[in-house]
């Protein structure tokens, strides 16, 4: 199988990556894409995957950590500069896509930026990086993972917009929301849809996977977040831990993969096959 999104370069995690590797492949996860979310956890994934057989990188500034950028320069961001780390990381072995990168207009009860609020300023910059990043994954090649939360018409604004060619089957929107013009635009674009373990619990989303053709579905944990049934309901982490934060990990896939074989009527060996050879051709991968 392949996870094609978990975070074993957050803190969360970075104690125990060696162990939760080797976990996942005794599970039957074999092939792990890490996706960074700011410089330095970009660096991180290059090194993870350098580091382990079968596990990927991709490198990126989430539109979250944007917020970090206005706070420090305001409006006046030297973009290429502020991208160079990124830009040195893309030419890296192992490094498959750009990414997590897009655009969120959530509101964080947990985030470590003091003052952290949504306005039109903050939503200029994140598009301006979410542009510039996808200019990137055109120059250097590289595959795209987009992070969209309550910004279904801006997003697919600018992917419009910026679309190339290039990008047919080289995109994934991960933990995709449960949206009838997203799932239209990917079903034209040939884009990805990604699907973490809260198809386990969100009714809305168990309705939607059902219409999500499976030539354009990709399995996921966003480790170590997003932890499936039913290890959520018997609270499987440690105590003093956020739901929020329980540290899932790319060894629940096969619950997942599980729950969504059975909700969509499918196979599980045949949507295993279907999701890894999709996640693999995502990346391109052999």
């Amino acid at each position: 199988m392949f996870d094609t999104h978990a975070h074993l370069n957050f803190k969360a995690l970075q104690d125990e990556v060696e162990d939760i590797i080797a976990r996942s492949k005794e599970a039957g996860v074999h092939t792990i894409t890490v996706p960074g979310t700011d410089n330095k956890s970009s660096v991180r994934a290059v090194e993870i995957a350098q580091q382990n057989e079968g596990i990927y990188a991709a490198v990126g500034i989430h539109p979250h950590h944007v917020f970090e950028e206005i706070k420090r320069f305001g409006l006046t961001i030297d973009y290429i500069k502020r991208l160079s780390v990124i830009i040195s990381l893309l030419t890296k072995a192992k490094v498959v896509a750009v990414g997590e990168v897009g655009l969120d207009r959530h509101i964080y009860k947990n985030t470590k930026y003091s003052n952290y609020q949504i306005n039109e300023e903050f939503m200029m910059v994140q598009k301006e990086f979410f542009s510039r990043q996808i200019r990137l994954a055109l120059e250097f090649q590289k595959s795209l993972i987009i992070h969209n939360r309550e910004t279904e018409d801006e997003i697919l604004e600018i992917l419009e917009a910026k679309w190339d060619p290039f990008f047919t089957k080289r995109v994934v929107i991960h933990c995709c929301e449960p949206s009838r013009k997203i799932l239209l635009f990917a079903i034209k674009k040939k884009v990805f849809i990604g699907i973490d373990g809260d198809i386990t619990y969100n009714p809305i989303k168990q309705m939607f996977i059902k219409y999500v053709p499976p030539e354009l579905l990709v399995l996921e944990t966003d480790s170590p977040f997003l932890l499936p049934e039913p290890l959520r309901s018997e609270k499987k982490f440690p105590p003093g831990r956020a739901l929020w934060a329980a540290p899932n990990t790319p060894a629940n896939l096969p619950l997942i993969a599980q729950f969504v074989a059975d909700i969509r009527g499918e196979k599980l060996e045949e949507l295993v096959k279907q999701t890894t050879e999709n996640a693999r051709t995502l990346f391109s991968i052999s």
